[in-house]
């Protein structure tokens, strides 16, 4: 899933890209920055799976719900 801004980049709130297996979340924005408007992505986007923050080199588990989601602010 893309929220706010990423999804405006990438034109959906939802997008498939084919991943190897055994992917990282680091695949997974080289696949994306290869959409139209992926290249704007930020270097290192915030990445989720089922709800917890993933690391740059983190094994993404299949079938699980993977987010991009822009800075957050608030108070």
């Amino acid at each position: 899933m893309l929220f706010a801004r990423y999804a405006e980049l990438l034109g959906s709130e939802r997008v498939e890209v084919d991943l190897p297996e055994r992917a990282t979340a680091d695949d997974l924005i080289n696949a994306l920055r290869q959409l139209p408007g992926g290249a704007l992505l930020p270097p290192q986007p915030f990445v989720a799976m089922n709800h917890a923050q993933v690391r740059a080199g983190q094994r993404l588990a299949p079938g699980a719900e993977i987010a991009l989601l822009p800075p957050l602010a608030g108070g």
